[in-house]
């Protein structure tokens, strides 16, 4: 019993820290899936607190996880555990039933799960952790109290530091689909092999007081237009395939709402494009932004504005850095997904992404575009 025990700590503290630490990678990403939820359940009014709620969900899970492992505190973090992962499971379980949410986020971008696979995951740790909750009294500390206070406390520092330190900057381990290398064009194309959705035409038409739904293939026999009034013709899933691009969404508008996304994306020179969300915070970023575009000027390298902002509120007073970028209209969530902090500069060639810098690192993007 103490054998199975032990090897349930492991294999769920590890799992544990292991998923906290993917999603401490983005915390922003997690965030945006909590909205997601968010928005399904119309509870709008938490959406400003996501962050909040992600940034101390993710630590709560290295911290769990360092504490199972060192089995200190067991009676409590059991019971924290058993309630997580009842709360995870209920999650994983809507995702899946209730087909609104596809993927849960349970590890990030970096290991994308489909619904039944994290409801899966969630099932097996349940059952674990449910093992270890019924054992709680038998489990003994793997070092003395203050060596496991020293160890908690270090585990708490690094998991906010770690988060707040890709806040700053970007994602360690980039998983999304902008990351260095990739071309944007390519990732916005279906993948090669992809299977389309199966679907077939249907019909919903109203007969001696009942609705009755038929496809072509095989209406009523007694149908006629006395007897049958048309509602509705829709196109009816029958299989759901995998026919999705890496990015969706992308298009860039110019301020006469004129596509010009193939065009920039095609340019041989190099471009830099600044995403820019709508509640952006004014800091030291603008004028080093600013000396980063006058060397961008002295190598005739463009630069563009990406952003959801309204031009006529972009225009009531902007840093005087954004003069020196043509402004482009972009789809939020695209902005969202490519740009975790906010700004983020690209420099982009023939739609491949040269390099990235989130706001914190703009000096870096001075000293590589002077090596250009």
């Amino acid at each position: 019993m103490k054998s199975l025990v032990t090897i349930s700590r492991i294999i769920v503290g590890i799992l544990f820290i292991f998923s906290g630490l993917i999603k401490a990678n983005d915390p922003l990403g997690l965030s945006y899936k909590m909205q997601e939820f968010f928005e399904v359940w119309g509870w709008h009014a938490l959406n400003d607190y996501t962050l909040a709620f992600s940034l101390i969900m993710i630590a709560f899970e290295i911290i769990a996880g360092v504490a199972v492992l060192v089995g200190w505190q067991m009676r409590l973090f059991s019971w924290l555990l058993l309630l997580l992962i009842i709360f995870f499971t209920f999650l994983t379980g809507y995702a899946l039933f209730s087909g609104k949410i596809k993927e849960c986020g349970c590890f990030g971008d970096c290991i994308p799960l489909q619904a039944n696979q994290s409801f899966l995951k969630d099932i097996i740790l349940l059952i674990l952790i449910g093992f270890i909750f019924l054992n709680r009294n038998r489990i003994q500390p793997v070092v003395n109290i203050r060596n496991s206070l020293l160890i908690l406390f270090f585990t708490v520092i690094f998991s906010f530091s770690f988060q707040w330190y890709v806040l700053q900057h970007l994602p360690v381990i980039d998983c999304l689909p902008y990351k260095v290398g990739n071309n944007i064009p390519e990732k916005m194309k279906i993948p090669a092999g992809a299977i389309p959705d199966s679907s077939v035409i249907s019909f919903l038409y109203e007969s001696k007081g009942k609705q009755v739904e038929f496809t072509a293939e095989d209406f009523p026999n007694d149908f006629n237009d006395s007897t049958y009034k048309f509602i509705k013709r829709y196109d009816k899933l029958i299989r759901k395939g995998n026919a999705e691009s890496s990015i969706k969404d992308f298009s860039l508008q110019t301020v006469y709402s004129n596509d010009t996304t193939e065009a920039l994306l095609n340019e041989e020179s190099y471009q830099l494009f600044l995403f820019l969300k709508n509640d952006y915070q004014r800091s030291e970023w603008t004028e080093v932004l600013s000396i980063v575009m006058k060397q961008a000027d002295q190598k005739n390298i463009n630069g563009f504005l990406v952003t959801n902002i309204p031009l006529d509120q972009l225009r009531m007073d902007p840093p005087p850095v954004f003069l020196e970028f043509t402004p482009l209209r972009c789809d939020a969530t695209a902005i969202k997904t490519a740009a975790r902090t906010n700004p983020t500069l690209y420099l982009v060639r023939k739609g491949t992404i040269i390099q990235k810098w989130g706001d914190a690192d703009f000096e870096q993007a001075l000293r590589f575009i002077n090596t250009l």
